[in-house]
């Protein structure tokens, strides 16, 4: 059985393994370079938002978390949302309860919209995950990320929570 809780300093390495698969494997995100599971950690101890990781025993299945969408404080209440899951957690409802346990948790520290970046090349999966859990689309960002040898879109997603 699956658990979702907040992400621990413990939890680094995992999160690094699931993270790691999108960066050299795919074009959903537009790192390059995995971070490492110190730079993880850091980022669990720094966050001012949720994040969260969904655990079957003490495997690590995926991760959510929220981070400030732009730094200037007019945007302090505005939160972008990130997801990931391992290959082997997919398709099981894992994703859905990870993001919508994350909403939860940003509007009730007083988030009031969520913004999702989609990349919008080959990623079906979380435009429909995103559309599902309330998001709208909000616009697209052509040719704004290269990777893999291709030129890639995003495609902004926009939920309110408050």
């Amino acid at each position: 059985m699956s658990t979702i809780a907040e992400a621990t300093e413990a939890d680094a390495d995992g999160i690094a393994a699931v993270f790691a698969s999108y960066v050299t494997g795919s074009v959903v995100t537009f790192e390059t370079t995995a971070p490492t599971a110190d730079q993880w950690r850091a980022k669990i101890r720094e966050s001012p938002w949720p994040f969260l990781v969904l655990r079957e025993g003490d495997e690590v299945l995926g991760y959510a978390l929220a981070t400030p969408w732009r730094p200037k404080p007019a945007y302090r209440y505005s939160v972008e949302t990130t997801i990931y899951l391992a290959a082997r957690a997919a398709g099981r409802g894992h994703g859905r309860r990870l993001l919508d346990e994350l909403l939860a948790r940003c509007g009730k520290a007083g988030a009031r919209q969520a913004i999702a970046v989609v990349v919008d090349s080959g990623n079906p999966a979380s435009r429909r995950l995103h559309t599902a859990a309330g998001f709208t689309e909000a616009g697209v960002l052509r040719r704004v990320g290269f990777k893999h040898d291709r030129w890639l879109d995003t495609l902004l997603m926009q939920r309110a929570l408050g």
